[in-house]
C-alpha cells in the first residue's frame, strides 16, 4: 500500500504513531506522497506533526519578517519553482548582502542526517537557527524576532493553538521544521520508469544515460546513491587545486577535511543550478564536462574522481537522464507554495 504523508486540509485524516521514541506520520492525506522506496518521515518526539504546526510553519517560511529589515524570507533563497533552491550563485541576504554559499534544495530535507555543507548541525530545528544569526542572511536575533511576533495578535493565537505557548525561539524553529519535513519529492520520470513500470516515461537516450549513471564506468551512483541520490558523505570533487572555502575543515579544523563538502542529492537537479558549493557552474553540461575531465588535483580529491572518457553523445545522454529526475508534481504543488503568489 502506498503511504501518503498527511499534510493538509480539514478533510484530511492524519495520525501520529510512536516508533522508537519518535513520532512518524503515516500516509493518509491528499497532498504529498511518500514514494515507493522512501522511508517514513520521522518527526522528533518533542516536535510531532500536527496540522496546526504545519500551517504555522508554512506561514513563517514565507514571511519576510524573519529578517532584520523584513526584506527576505526562507522562501527568498528556497523557491518552490526551483525545488526549494535558488537560481543564483549566492542568494541575497538582509540589506542586499551576498551570501557565501550556494543555496541547496530543501526537497527531502527531512531525511538528511545532518545539515550545512560541512555537516555541523545535527537537527533540522538547529539548522533553522543558522540563517537568523548569519549577517549575510536574516541578520536577526531570533529572541528579538520572537518578541516582535508576541506583539502580533494573529501570530500569538496561531502559536497558542499549535504549541500552547507564546512565540519563542523553540516554537519558531519547530514550526518551520515541521513544514520543511513535508517537502517530499519522488515522482520524477525516472521514478515512474523505475518503480511504476511506465516504460514510456524515459526516452531511449535517457535510458542510455541512466545506464551510464549507474555503471562502473562513471561511478556516479557511488556518491549519488539510494532514494535521494546521495550518500551524505563528505567529498572533494576536484573543483579547484586551491579553495577559498575550507569546507568541512571549517568545522573540524583537520587538514584532511579541507575542501570536503556534503554530497548533494540530485533530485530536481535540472532546476537547482547554478551548481557546486559556490554556484560556479551554470549548467548540467558544464558539470558533466567537469567530471568527465577528472577535475583538478587536490590532496583530498576523491579517488572516484577521474577522467571518464565519455564522448559528446554520452555526456549529452547523461545530462538527459539527470533532467529526468525533475518532479513536476512537486514544484507545481500549490499546497506547498505561498498562497499570496
Amino acid at each position: 500500500m502506498k503511504r501518503l504523508l498527511c499534510i493538509l486540509l480539514v478533510s484530511t485524516f492524519w495520525s501520529c504513531q510512536k516508533d522508537d521514541g519518535a513520532d512518524t506520520i503515516r500516509v493518509n492525506g491528499l497532498v504529498t506522497a511518500i514514494p515507493e522506496g522512501f522511508p517514513e518521515v520521522v518527526f522528533p518526539a518533542d516536535n510531532p506533526f500536527t496540522l496546526d504546526r504545519w500551517k504555522l510553519g508554512k506561514k513563517l517560511f514565507y514571511d519576510p519578517a524573519l529578517s532584520r529589515d523584513s526584506s527576505i524570507s526562507c522562501a527568498s533563497c528556497h523557491k518552490a519553482s526551483q525545488a526549494f533552491s535558488d537560481n543564483v550563485a549566492f542568494s541575497k541576504g538582509a540589506g542586499n548582502t551576498d551570501g557565501t554559499r550556494n543555496s541547496p534544495s530543501l526537497a527531502n530535507v527531512a531525511y538528511h542526517p545532518y545539515f550545512t555543507r560541512e555537516g555541523g548541525i545535527a537537527t533540522l530545528e538547529g539548522q533553522i537557527l543558522v540563517p537568523f544569526q548569519e549577517h549575510n542572511e536574516f541578520d536577526f536575533n531570533i529572541v528579538d524576532f520572537a518578541e516582535k511576533l508576541q506583539e502580533d495578535d494573529g501570530y500569538v493565537a496561531l502559536f497558542e493553538t499549535a504549541y500552547e505557548r507564546v512565540p519563542d525561539p523553540y516554537s519558531i524553529v519547530s514550526a518551520i521544521a515541521t513544514f520543511e519535513r513535508t517537502l517530499i519529492s519522488g515522482n520524477s520520470a525516472y521514478d515512474q520508469f523505475e518503480f511504476k513500470g511506465k516504460i514510456s516515461a524515459l526516452s531511449a537516450s535517457q535510458i542510455r544515460g541512466m545506464k551510464l549513471f549507474f555503471s562502473d564506468r562513471t561511478n556516479c551512483s557511488d556518491c549519488h546513491s539510494e532514494f535521494n541520490f546521495t550518500n551524505y558523505q563528505f567529498q572533494n570533487n576536484g573543483l579547484y587545486a586551491q579553495y577559498a572555502d575550507n569546507g568541512r575543515m571549517r568545522l573540524t579544523g583537520n587538514s584532511e577535511d579541507e575542501a570536503l563538502f556534503k554530497v548533494p542529492g540530485l533530485r530536481n537537479v535540472a532546476l537547482t543550478g547554478p551548481y557546486m558549493h559556490n554556484g560556479s557552474m551554470q549548467s548540467l553540461e558544464e558539470v558533466v564536462l567537469h567530471y568527465n575531465s577528472g577535475g583538478q588535483e587536490h590532496p583530498n580529491k576523491s579517488h572516484l574522481i577521474r577522467s571518464l572518457g565519455l564522448n559528446v553523445q554520452e555526456m549529452g545522454e547523461l545530462v538527459q537522464f539527470l533532467e529526468a529526475l525533475t518532479d513536476y508534481a512537486f514544484i507545481n504543488n500549490t499546497t506547498l507554495q505561498n498562497e499570496k503568489e
